[in-house]
């Protein structure tokens, strides 16, 4: 499913135009992209999906085609981890909504 599509899917089920539903993306994004950023807090909703900020240590490692090593600087990720329901639902233990 792409963006359109999920726009789309949304609008549907809770009857609001397509274009409100695109600005609440949108912010959505927005507002996650910039916690993640300042790295000092974590945004989670309950059940579904959570996002945080996480420090990967510089380390040595190898280069697979030629046995190498190589040194790979330390960096920022973000961590996305699903929530309790969200993973019930994809084991087939809850159904969907």
């Amino acid at each position: 499913m792409n963006r359109t599509e999920l726009i789309e899917a949304i609008s549907k089920r809770s009857g609001v135009a397509g274009s409100d539903v695109d600005a609440t993306l949108k912010g959505l994004f927005e507002v996650v992209a910039a916690t993640v950023a300042k790295g000092d807090e974590k945004i989670t909703l309950p059940g579904f999906i959570s996002f945080e900020q996480t420090h990967r240590a510089a380390r040595t490692a190898r280069n697979p085609q030629t046995g190498a090593p190589i040194e790979v600087p330390a960096t920022n990720a973000v961590k996305i981890t699903a929530g309790s329901k969200l993973k019930a639902i994809a084991a087939g233990k809850e159904t969907a909504p």
